[in-house]
């Protein structure tokens, strides 16, 4: 499929399915939505065929909204999102050669880079950033309509350091006003996840003193933890506990209340802006060596200032760059083509309330699907 960056009538005639779209999903602002100058022009009445794919339940919302909206003008086209998976079990599916493509919240390790080859031939997998948004940290606590929370005090809660909400550290964050007395519940992922994964990233690079552990896509620690399948498993439990407090992706939350998190003498919370203040300014390009891999790294240490949220999530579609059938590769190319598209990201922002990527990325972005066959 060929892509454009001029105006053109298949573009516009999306304009209707964002709000088509808003019918899919919830969390997005109420605002309407239309093609920026720079949307990407292209007539997708001719794709047709059926996709496969799945992973990351932080990108559930966003998925169902851009499958909604292509949809309807892709009348033939089927787009199966399986994301009770976790970015754990899709890499793992895609590697096995069941997926099209897998949504992962972090890019594939070498070795599963290496395990891609057996399923894309020698010209290996891709990770394409598609989805931005942040990892908030949820709670439930009686009487608390707004917490604030550092850094540190947000490691030694998840490490058990930290085990009820009227601690001290926790009273010095809030202004010296003292929550209630009660045990603390923490409520992790127990799936193989992208979002544990960035959650542990940023825990490992800005609070070494007070979590030992390495970055993992496996909550690490062990005790008193209770474990959850999914995303939605972790803010349903947060949800119906009173005295608990977890992380999952912001989009996910519904009205569970999120924390806001220390950044310097400041405390932030979640934003769309914030977390595209915290991509532009600390993303850092990390290619896992095949031609057109754009695999994310973020150095915490660049996100200093009160406009940046700390923990934003960069969650990514996987696939091959070269397809055994070259009509999927081009069903693949399609999607991802409007996924990565400023129009795409409006509708995934609507409905998901994540963040758009850069016009910068999305054009690498173009470039790499360009590349696929």
């Amino acid at each position: 499929m060929k892509l454009t960056r001029s105006g053109s009538i298949a573009a516009i005639a999306l304009v209707g399915a964002v709000a088509l779209a808003g019918c899919a999903t919830s969390g997005g602002s109420d605002e309407s939505a239309a093609p920026s100058k720079s949307a990407e022009a292209a007539d997708y009445s001719k794709l047709a065929g059926t996709i496969t794919a799945g992973g990351s339940s932080a990108q559930a919302n966003a998925e169902q909204a851009w499958t909604t909206a292509i949809t309807a003008q892709a009348k033939g086209l089927t787009v199966n999102y399986d994301k009770s998976q976790g970015s754990g079990g899709g890499v793992t599916n895609f590697t096995a050669g069941s997926y099209d493509f897998a949504g992962s919240d972090s890019p594939l390790k070498p070795e599963q880079t290496t395990a891609a080859e057996a399923v894309c031939g020698a010209d290996g997998a891709v990770n394409l950033p598609i989805y931005l948004d942040g990892v908030a940290v949820i709670y439930n606590v009686e009487g608390a309509s707004s917490l604030k929370l550092s850094g540190e005090t947000v490691a030694k809660i998840f490490n058990l350091q930290i085990t009820d909400w009227s601690d001290a550290a926790i009273t010095k964050d809030n202004g010296g006003k003292a929550l209630a007395a009660g045990p603390i519940t923490t409520v992790a992922r127990g799936d193989g996840s992208g979002t544990t994964q960035t959650f542990t990233n940023y825990l490992v690079a800005t609070q070494k003193a007070n979590w030992p552990y390495d970055a993992s896509n496996a909550w690490p620690v062990a005790g008193n933890v209770s474990k959850q399948q999914g995303g939605s498993g972790v803010v349903n439990t947060v949800k119906a506990t009173a005295g608990s407090i977890g992380y999952a992706d912001h989009s996910a939350i519904g009205d569970v209340k999120a924390a806001a998190i220390g950044v310097g003498d400041k405390f932030v919370e979640f934003s769309g802006k914030g977390a595209s203040k915290a991509f532009e300014t600390a993303a850092e390009l990390k290619s896992n060596g095949v031609e057109g891999d754009l695999s994310q790294t973020i150095d915490y240490a660049k996100i200093t200032t009160a406009d940046a949220y700390p923990i934003p999530l960069v969650s990514y579609a996987i696939t091959c760059k070269t397809f055994k059938d070259a009509k999927q590769a081009e069903l693949v190319k399609g999607y991802l083509g409007f996924v990565a598209s400023d129009l795409g990201q409006k509708v995934a922002e609507k409905n998901a309330g994540s963040a758009p990527l850069p016009t910068s990325i999305l054009d690498e972005i173009n470039k790499t699907l360009s590349s696929i066959k």
